[in-house]
């Protein structure tokens, strides 16, 4: 294959549409916008959301709440998810997203007490819900503060 016999996949290349080339074109004098006005002249149109001069609809609805930026936002997980993992094994934020409990890691990883745990594990996060604490310890497993 040669450079001069490359050719885009059928459908994918569109020709381009030459406008203002005369009547014969399809597209010839206005170029396809019209008689005067607003869109007509070159680097016309509006702004979007731009609603003619009525208040437009983002100035029409209420302000909403706050978003702390500076808040901390932890992956969850409960303690009876980690009833998926063996006796003995050490539940890291890598592994609960290697076994598709968490998605994201986020700020990093919190447990809480919901549940029943069954098995021995050490588990480490950031955080821990003080019953989380003391359910995994009293199964027989470790907590491990990041």
């Amino acid at each position: 294959m040669k450079l001069h016999e490359l050719s885009p996949a059928p459908g994918s290349a569109k020709q381009a549409w030459r406008k203002g080339r005369g009547p014969g074109s399809g597209n010839g004098k206005t170029a396809g916008k019209g008689h005067k006005g607003q869109n007509a002249r070159s680097g016309g149109g509006v702004r979007p959301g731009f609603e003619g001069g009525q208040l437009p609809l983002y100035r029409k609805l209420p302000k909403r709440g706050f978003k702390n930026r500076f808040a901390k936002n932890y992956a969850i997980v409960n303690v009876a998810d980690l009833n998926r993992f063996n006796d003995g094994d050490r539940v890291t934020l890598a592994a609960l997203i290697e076994a598709g409990i968490v998605r994201k890691e986020l700020d990093g990883l919190k447990v809480l007490g919901n549940g029943e745990l069954t098995k021995k594990l050490t588990v480490e996060a950031k955080i821990f819900s003080a019953t989380a604490k003391e359910k995994i310890e009293a199964a027989g497993g470790a907590v491990e503060v990041i």
